[in-house]
């Protein structure tokens, strides 16, 4: 009686579970899943080796795509986006591996000028925050918009390198034992660096504003500016002056470490720079109605405007002159590199300025040689590896 009565006890828990699979494989029938994707992949299931289904790279573009899913890299279409990612890393390093010691004992000494101690400030000031400016725009503003994903790849890993130059400045401030609330908060305390901070802020917000959309041609227009803003203009423009004062201590044999630091991020920053460049470049070509001549005057004018806070920054920093450097040096030099930008985006040059820091070149040739037994080796990639 019992046996009876538990086996048809189990007979009906197994008839449950049978129509409760048999429930779950309708549902599954008649249901289409979204599948992950920003670029309108089909949500049915595909027959086994069903070639129809496999990606044309032709069909890829840097925004507004319709035809390929984001999430399949392979093959390729942009090669030099993934040529950057793979220069990126390749130059892969981190703050903690550069030795501090003889920066410590100079900052705690008494043979640095009050002077050659306000520009160090004021760069760790600037730099401290607007590297974490560049990486939420790429995080929160950039990246979903880009629908390619070899651009995307790079896009990922540069927010990392974002992420490691502001680890740089704690690095930086927690071996010179500064202020850390001083430094990281002079973006709200100094206008020459809070009026660059806010001119990049307006273009992520732009971005950020709910309906947001690149499928209109004055979302386009929109996005294309910030990324002239970010990419060009703060990683282009304002940055360089910053990496003109400290690689001048460098170059006289003071703060070795952070001069050695500020090296590797400018290398990083060219290649974020020429990454952008080609971005931009590349979404014009793809998307010729969207740059305008009313576009590209916005474009001459946000540069411009650009120019007079860095050159505004650098008289901030160096009211009289020092290292070899004065303000009037600066603003050839600034005027300089915005002409280059404008060429890299195929625009008429504005200012005719010489470079007066002819040796920032050689910089920008680092081989980053040194003697194993005096210093930790920092240089992560083999031979030859480096290119810029």
């Amino acid at each position: 009686m019992y046996w009876s009565a538990r086996t048809k006890k189990n007979e009906k828990k197994f008839a449950d579970a049978l129509s409760l699979l048999y429930s779950v494989y309708s549902i599954t029938k008649t249901t289409h899943f979204t599948t992950m994707s920003c670029c309108n992949a089909s949500s049915t299931r595909p027959d086994l080796h069903d070639l129809s289904k496999r990606i044309n790279p032709e069909e890829k573009r840097l925004v507004n795509c319709k035809q390929v899913d984001v999430n399949q890299l392979m093959p390729l279409k942009y090669q030099w986006a993934w040529e950057y990612y793979i220069k990126g890393c390749a130059n892969h390093w981190m703050p903690n591996e550069v030795p501090m010691q003889s920066d410590i004992e100079l900052w705690k000494s008494n043979r640095l000028t009050t002077q050659e101690r306000h520009v160090i400030m004021r760069n760790l000031g600037f730099f401290s925050t607007a590297e974490s400016l560049v990486g939420n725009n790429i995080v929160l503003a950039i990246f979903k918009h880009i629908t390619n994903p070899e651009a995307r790849q790079y896009l990922l890993r540069q927010a990392f390198e974002e992420a490691i130059h502001t680890h740089t400045f704690q690095y930086i401030v927690e071996s010179l034992s500064l202020d850390q609330r001083e430094v990281f908060n002079m973006y709200h305390e100094v206008n020459s660096i809070h009026d660059k901070d806010a001119f990049e802020m307006t273009l992520t917000s732009a971005i950020m504003e709910e309906g947001f959309s690149t499928e209109t041609t004055e979302g386009l227009q929109t996005f294309l500016k910030n990324l002239v803003g970010f990419y060009v203009i703060m990683e282009g423009v304002f940055f360089y002056s910053g990496f003109v004062m400290l690689l001048s201590f460098k170059r006289q044999n003071k703060m070795i470490g952070v001069g050695q630091q500020f090296e590797y991020i400018m290398r990083d920053e060219s290649i974020h720079l020429n990454f952008g460049i080609d971005l931009i470049n590349g979404i014009r070509s793809e998307n010729p109605e969207a740059w305008t001549l009313q576009l590209e005057q916005e474009v001459r004018e946000m540069i411009k405007k650009a120019v007079e806070l860095e050159v505004a920054y650098a008289e901030d920093c160096m009211p009289r002159g020092i290292l070899g450097l004065n303000a009037t040096l600066f603003r050839d030099y600034v005027q300089y590199i915005a002409d280059r930008r404008f060429d890299r985006l195929n625009m008429p040059l504005e200012y005719g300025s010489k470079n007066p820091f002819p040796w920032m070149s050689e910089i920008t040739d680092l081989s980053k040689e040194q003697n194993f037994f005096e210093r930790k080796v920092t240089e992560y990639q083999k031979a030859a590896s480096l290119e810029w």
